[in-house]
């Protein structure tokens, strides 16, 4: 069985869990709230496992609030599909889907209708990246290329959606065994 909770994506100087939003909430050994290694500039991914305080959306919208910086939020089924929804100080927000043949047949939509919104999805996508200070030189083609893709763990595929939106990312925890000492 895969995962099935929501990933909170978002920008604070200080750990994005002590954010009001989420009640004192901590990282636990049971790993029902898990913090991915953070990006520079302050980017970090929680990981809640069933355990998010409240509906994604007032979330979200807490989380931007709280912040002052846009965010976005994964719901993921069963790591099969995931949707997406961003938001910016300011209220502009976008959502989409990811691993859409799967979404098309949880959804009981025509995957060509999930097809066609990927174009306005990714601009919506774009659009929050470049007011979150990245994307300039990004492409909506690139992204596109994302949203229509498929990857066995709908997770990872948001980490790469991060990735392509042009958020730098995250440092590896462990150095090289090869790599020379400085």
């Amino acid at each position: 069985m895969g995962f099935t909770g929501e990933l909170v994506f978002g920008r604070s100087e200080r750990p994005l869990l002590e954010a009001p939003v989420f009640g004192g909430a901590q990282e636990d050994d049971g790993g029902r709230i898990t913090s991915w290694p953070p990006r520079p500039g302050g980017w970090q991914t929680l990981q809640f496992h069933r355990s998010l305080p409240g509906d994604p959306e007032a979330v979200l919208r807490a989380v931007v609030e709280q912040t002052g910086a846009p965010a976005c939020i994964a719901t993921v089924h069963d790591s099969d599909v995931a949707l997406v929804m961003g938001l910016e100080p300011g209220g502009d927000r976008w959502d989409a889907w990811l691993n859409l043949k799967t979404a098309a047949a949880m959804t009981d939509r025509p995957l060509a209708e999930l097809d066609a919104r990927v174009p306005e999805d990714a601009a919506g996508a774009l659009c929050w990246a470049r007011h979150a200070g990245f994307a300039e030189s990004i492409d909506a083609p690139a992204v596109e290329a994302v949203l229509r893709s498929h990857e066995p763990f709908a997770e990872e595929l948001f980490d790469t959606l991060l990735d392509h939106l042009g958020f730098p990312p995250a440092p590896d925890p462990e150095p090289e065994a090869d790599a020379p000492e400085r």
